[in-house]
């Protein structure tokens, strides 16, 4: 049975994370071409309005937040947490409640240590993903945020792409060894899961720390529409590593990415966190590059991919991604696997 129709703006995005949106601060953010305004309301709680107010269009984002309502700077009209306009200070004691005077609104959830906003309609069976291990005893995690100048889709396949590492990231993630690996790939209910096999110790200048017995690494990338990545890594019984990517479509071509890394070392784990920033912060940072080049290249040229068969996963999220722009929701795509051998 064919599910209601399904688009990008009914799922949930991050605009910001929560400890950096304190009491009486508002902040200024965009998800998909949509400019917002944040800010907590009397009792802690996010609120997002359209970025404009509905007087003479200034930005709300650039006023003042006091006693959880937001006041316009350029005229001062006084916005209450559910939008309506309470005051107006050039109406003095002639001010008159009126329905007619509120600010587009937008739900909120708190979770994870971030703060989401819906544009559309929200499901309760799509919430916001559930970040692996955190605050598990045993566990550290890691948290950066990035901008990409290039689409969702591209940065989500660049995530879950294994062939790019050892041309991106020669040394501190893989060697170019020419190594077969095989991986099974499915698409069902809007997820693309690549499960690969046959992988060891090809894991760059920490190949050592992460599998010091070489044991055969257990590691699977997952997509989950419609813009979530989630890598993770079990090497032998002493080193778990989950990489999970948020991706939040600010424009077409502009993307900000919030990236959170789980491990667990063992003794090691809190001792390892410098150096699992400096990593994540320095593979990020060469990927930011390359999709750079990439959107530089589209935007004269087009995107017209020549596929190989390891790009079989970018190809069903690419599917996932026609589904949903065309408001069809892609969990009643048939369920489809592929067993694929590549090497790098």
């Amino acid at each position: 049975m064919t599910r209601a129709p399904l688009t990008f703006a009914d799922f949930w995005y991050v605009v910001a994370v929560s400890d950096r949106l304190t009491p009486g601060q508002v902040m200024s953010c965009t998800v998909r071409d949509e400019w917002l305004a944040v800010f907590r309301d009397r009792t802690g709680q996010p609120v997002a309005f359209r970025d404009r107010c509905m007087h003479r269009h200034s930005r709300l984002s650039q006023g003042q937040v006091h006693q959880g309502e937001l006041h316009c700077p350029y005229h001062g009209w006084v916005y209450d947490a559910q939008g309506q306009v309470v005051a107006v200070p050039s109406e003095g004691n002639r001010f008159q409640f009126s329905r007619a005077r509120c600010a587009k609104s937008y739900p909120t959830r708190e979770q994870n240590g971030y703060i989401y906003v819906c544009l559309g309609r929200p499901r309760p069976a799509l919430p916001p993903y559930a970040l692996p291990h955190q605050g598990e005893p045993g566990w550290a995690t890691v948290r950066v945020v990035n901008r990409f100048e290039n689409s969702v889709t591209n940065c989500v396949e660049n995530f879950i792409d294994i062939p790019h590492t050892v041309s991106v990231h020669p040394g501190i993630f893989r060697q170019a060894r020419r190594q077969e690996l095989a991986m099974t790939v499915v698409r069902e209910a809007g997820k693309v899961t690549a499960t690969y096999r046959q992988e060891t110790n090809n894991l760059g200048w920490f190949s050592r720390f992460l599998n010091p017995d070489g044991q055969t690494i257990q590691h699977c990338d997952r997509f989950i529409m419609p813009n979530i990545t989630s890598v993770d890594y079990h090497m032998g019984d002493r080193r778990q590593l989950w990489i999970t990517s948020q991706a939040v479509p600010e424009t077409p071509t502009q993307t900000v990415v919030y990236t959170d890394v789980a491990f667990n070392y063992g003794g090691w784990t809190q001792f390892a966190r410098p150096l699992v920033y400096w990593t994540t912060q320095k593979i990020i940072g060469q990927d930011i590059r390359a999709l750079k080049i990439q959107q530089e290249v589209i935007a004269k040229y087009g995107q017209q991919f020549a596929n190989t068969p390891a790009d079989r996963i970018h190809e069903w999220v690419e599917s996932i991604h026609r589904e949903l722009e065309q408001g069809r929701d892609p969990r009643d795509l048939a369920t489809q696997s592929a067993e694929i051998t590549f090497w790098v």
